[in-house]
């Protein structure tokens, strides 16, 4: 056992020790079924039952992570002890189970039949599902199609638009799925992570480097357009479908620095309203594994462990029968407070901008740390020598630079400008997307534009809030690519993921400008196209404009 896993256990143990429900429930059976399914395939399922008398609230669960097992018994062993059968099964191809190990396809059918099978029994009462990630798209996949026991779903770090957390206006997130895919191509992957993202052409780096063939990562990386056939019919149209249809109450759980994120607000945005009105939509200050990731902020009320939460609200549902009211929670970085309302939509929230240099009377201005030529700031971008991701919110692999880290100096390389604001005379709090709308050109007909936002604290020490990216080709937002002919004058808009974080009184704003953020993006060649098919890549030269009628600045939505 390694070291992460018995930590891992003994935090599952330690949590369970302070639950308000006391065990009271002797472990009766501890099984294991070879579910069969439609097509014969035959699941590994593995079934915890309590001594308990009559139908008993069951957690069902389905999971392609075997490493993980131990988690998975001894949060079955808790659960079993305090009354509820617990059931997880191993999807097709791992941990077990008969069949090809194929991402996603699959899920539908087979979750189908299993929990069909687990609500057919005779011992099964109420029954909650449980998923976590790849989990938790296990439970997206049939929560349109579920039998009548089943009474909720619970889904964390998980949302059903996947070109969302695939692309930002054409550049894909390496650091999610390259990564992903090496762990979980089917076969050993012992090539170089970062060699394997800078490969060129991306498309063939599978046979170049891998070994083999991955049909569904070509797909993956060569569909760059949010309208493309791939992600609008077949699989993930589907998964797409299903929110508007799901009528039991569900806990969508995210962090804001999750890379989920994105995907999960869309897909609770698109919920039936009879969904939303007694659904829970939480979003927290942490990872992908629910670890706080904020380097300076220390707080009493982050509330991060979710292995109680979840048992708490299968509680209310499952055995109290409870209806849960509509609650959207935010957590407030800098604040170290929650924010609760009924609806996502913010009615009280206003714009704030702050002008790169010259901006009106009255307004918030950002000095440039390099001034150019008068009203233009300019930097030359070779892809050989991207800027490196460091404090990010959509991070898998490179965990370390994960969240609001402890930024460089202003200006740190020559191919990064920073502009900074005055100090805020008062305490202002952002709650939603943050946004650089900028007037510029290039001189190659596509390139890519990086603006990484961040908190000046009164000691000089800078933390990123957010990073937003952006293309010459997709400016527009639409989905489609565009055409740049070099040298035109455009306006481009970079946005942010959602974020809620309080600017302290006397901090400052800076934006940093630059043209790559890797490996939590791809690298732009600063040809056109698509990404994934570029064999070769040139320099380029970038220039931002301000003052006047090309005005560029920083939109930031405030509470009010």
């Amino acid at each position: 056992m390694t070291p992460e896993m018995e930590l891992e256990l003994r935090r599952i143990r330690e949590e369970f020790g302070k639950c308000r429900v006391k065990p009271t429930y002797e472990i009766k059976t501890c099984g294991e079924e070879m579910l069969e399914m439609e097509d014969g395939v035959k699941l590994r399922t593995i079934i915890y039952r309590p001594d308990r008398e009559g139908p008993a609230p069951t957690i069902a669960v389905r999971t392609c992570y075997p490493d993980n097992d131990q988690v998975y018994r001894a949060t079955a062993e808790e659960y079993c002890k305090r009354g509820y059968n617990y059931i997880y099964q191993y999807c097709r191809g791992t941990g077990g189970s008969q069949g090809e190990w194929e991402p996603n396809v699959n899920e539908r059918a087979d979750g189908k039949t299993t929990i069909d099978w687990i609500a057919a029994q005779d011992w099964v009462g109420n029954i909650g599902y449980w998923g976590c990630s790849y989990l938790s798209l296990t439970g997206w996949l049939i929560a349109d199609i579920l039998p009548d026991k089943v009474k909720t779903m619970y889904l964390t770090h998980y949302g059903a638009q996947r070109f969302v957390s695939a692309y930002q206006d054409g550049m894909f997130r390496h650091d999610v799925l390259t990564s992903w895919t090496m762990e979980n191509a089917g076969f050993p992957v012992d090539a170089d992570y970062l060699s394997s993202c800078m490969y060129r052409p991306q498309v063939e780096v599978d046979e170049a480097l891998w070994g083999k063939k991955i049909p569904w990562y070509r797909d993956w990386i060569t569909s760059t357009d949010r309208e493309d056939t791939y992600w609008n019919t077949g699989f993930w149209q589907l998964l797409k479908e299903i929110p508007k249809r799901v009528k039991v109450p569900l806990y969508v759980g995210e962090g804001w620095y999750d890379h989920h994120l994105a995907s999960a607000i869309e897909t609770y945005l698109s919920l039936s309203e009879e969904c939303r009105e007694k659904s829970r939509f939480r979003i927290g200050a942490w990872d992908h594994g629910f670890q706080i990731k904020l380097a300076d902020r220390q707080g009493e009320h982050f509330d991060n462990d979710d292995t109680l939460n979840s048992f708490y609200w299968f509680q209310e549902l499952l055995e109290e029968e409870k209806t849960p009211e509509a609650s959207i929670d935010y957590y407030i970085i800098g604040a170290d407070q929650w924010h609760h309302r009924k609806k996502f939509q913010l009615e009280n929230r206003k714009e704030l901008r702050l002008y790169i240099g010259n901006g009106e009377e009255g307004t918030y201005k950002l000095k440039a740390s390099n001034d150019g030529q008068g009203s233009l700031l300019s930097w030359k971008f070779d892809p050989e020598h991207p800027v490196m991701t460091h404090g990010a919110e959509s991070l898998l692999a490179t965990k370390e630079e994960q969240g609001s880290l402890l930024q460089p100096e202003p200006g740190y390389r020559e191919d990064v400008i920073s502009c900074i604001s005055e100090p805020f005379a008062r305490d202002v709090t952002i709650m939603g997307k943050m946004q650089a709308v900028l007037t510029v050109s290039a001189n190659v007909e596509d390139t890519a534009f990086v603006a990484k936002i961040m908190e000046v604290r009164e000691d000089g020490k800078a933390y990123n809030m957010r990073t937003g990216i952006t293309t010459l080709a997709y400016r527009g937002h639409s989905g489609k690519r565009q055409t740049y002919e070099p040298g035109e004058k455009v306006r481009i808009a970079i946005d942010t993921w959602e974020l809620a974080w309080m600017i302290k009184k006397g901090s400052r704003i800076r934006i940093d400008l630059t043209s790559s953020d890797f490996p939590q993006y791809s690298v732009h060649s600063n040809y056109p196209g698509c990404w994934a098919e570029q064999k070769n890549v040139r320099e380029a030269v970038l220039q931002v404009y301000f003052g006047g009628y090309e005005e560029s600045y920083l939109k930031l939505p405030i509470l009010e």
